[in-house]
């Protein structure tokens, strides 16, 4: 079983002007949609953004999803004593040393971790901000032959990326149809 990335966030407003073009709602049904099109075949991973980890612990609730063979949590220790709460609930976390006094340093070092995992097969980037960007040249980096598939209708920073890289024309870029999306480019 490959596992994939899943880097998403809900771009909020002072953080760049990623917020401009995000739909918050639609980031979480893109995300809720790329865990039922993928958490029976293949495990997510991602980093514990506090947007991003309640809503995955509902999707798997939802699904009655096998934690420790479904998903992959990383957190950095920079944020101890910040965690979701629901953190405590996934019992398969990988927690990663800080670098003391240093936001950044310590992000970097959990998505590199992170990123340099042998099982990673391909990224899926929805809404986000200036950490997607980031991570999407860190799996890059480490991944040069896996696929990416930024889901560009929710905005933010995946939208960029779509636009940018030219993963997808004008009319594709505003699909919504999360569902046919994911059958259409995630591998079986």
């Amino acid at each position: 079983m490959g596992a994939i990335f899943l880097s998403a966030s809900i771009p909020v407003i002072g953080r760049g002007q990623y917020y401009e073009t995000a739909t918050p709602f639609l980031i979480q049904c893109a995300v809720r949609e790329l865990a039922i099109a993928t958490v029976r075949r293949h495990k997510i991973v991602w980093g514990g953004h506090p947007a991003i980890t309640p809503m995955m612990w509902n999707i798997c609730e939802d699904l009655g999803a096998n934690y420790k063979e479904s998903v992959i949590l990383y957190q950095s220790r920079f944020f101890e004593g910040r965690y979701p709460e629901e953190n405590q609930r996934f019992d398969n976390v990988i927690y990663t040393n800080p670098v003391p006094g240093d936001i950044k340093g310590s992000l970097q070092l959990m998505r590199e971790q992170m990123l340099s995992r042998e099982d990673l097969i391909g990224a899926v980037f929805i809404g986000g901000m200036d950490g997607v960007e980031v991570e999407y040249d860190i799996f890059r980096r480490f991944n040069p032959e896996a696929f990416v598939l930024p889901v560009a209708a929710p905005g933010g920073a995946a939208l960029n990326l779509a636009r940018d890289k030219g993963y997808f024309n004008d009319r594709e870029l505003e699909n919504i149809d999360f569902a046919t999306i994911f059958n259409r480019y995630l591998p079986v």
